[in-house]
């Protein structure tokens, strides 16, 4: 999958760990990741899936792996660490993708309910962030964590993603916190403050998985309202920002919140 010059983009000789690296924002990552030269593990709830992921991006084990990989647990991000340093030798940069958007009301969520949102979204990307730190720092030579947050982090979409809102809040105050801690280390922290993504999940939560054409059509059409460039992004489009922020291009950024949402801020 690699082209012959990606430039100041390059990631010849890194490895990477991408979590929810499956499918959707989290594969196209991968996908560009190993395009670019690097060595990918996906990490992934469905294991299954994983697997199906590793096959598409050719295969193989010195380039691209995979384990089972649930986040919310706090002992996933050591595992994952050590099943990098396994495959590749080393772990130079972690992107913090897994993620759920569940919807309720905050008036009727229960405690469950919030709790399981915290530990996916929030929680699972500390505790990994933690344990890949740990890592670099042991290393000696510096690396990258990005993390997948949300334009929700920054203003609320919607009613019924509080517990999301709330998670990815998190995620971005988590991502300045931790990129001040870790400089001194050469290890860069950044976010993407994704909006309206196309994926898998997206159809899923707006009820067009598998629907007919039109119908799919329409409905994207009406999330789209709102957003100046008239549309969601495709999973790429967030994937080719990420492999910025993981090259040599991004060495001067550290803290940062790189919003990818079409305009839908500016208003």
């Amino acid at each position: 999958m690699k082209t012959a010059n990606w430039g100041p983009y390059s990631l010849d000789g890194k490895s990477a760990i991408v979590t929810g690296g499956a499918m959707g924002i989290g594969f196209a990552i991968a996908s560009r990741l190993v395009e670019a030269g690097a060595n990918v593990l996906i990490a992934n709830f469905n294991a299954a899936a994983a697997e199906a992921a590793v096959q598409r991006l050719g295969g193989d084990p010195k380039r691209v792996a995979w384990m089972q990989a649930d986040v919310a647990a706090h002992e996933t991000g050591a595992a994952m660490v050590a099943r990098a340093v396994e495959a590749f030798g080393g772990l130079d940069l972690l992107v913090n993708n897994a993620g759920i958007y569940p919807i309720a009301p905050a008036l009727e969520m229960t405690p469950e309910f919030f709790d399981r949102v915290i530990a996916v979204n929030l929680r699972g990307p500390v505790f990994a962030a933690q344990a890949a730190a740990r890592r670099m720092i042991e290393q000696g030579r510096g690396g990258r964590i990005i993390n997948i947050a949300s334009v929700d982090g920054i203003h609320p979409s919607m009613v019924g993603l509080a517990a999301y809102d709330a998670s990815k809040g998190g995620v971005v105050m988590f991502t300045k916190n931790l990129a001040l801690e870790l400089a001194p280390h050469g290890i860069l922290v950044n976010a993407i403050a994704a909006g309206g993504v196309d994926t898998e999940g997206t159809r899923k939560m707006q009820g067009t998985a598998g629907a007919d054409p039109a119908t799919a059509a329409a409905t994207a059409a009406a999330a789209s309202i709102g957003i100046p460039l008239g549309r969601m992004a495709n999973p790429d489009e967030i994937a080719t920002v990420a492999v910025f922020l993981a090259s040599p291009a991004a060495n001067y950024m550290t803290g940062e919140v790189v919003v990818v949402d079409g305009g839908m801020l500016i208003g």
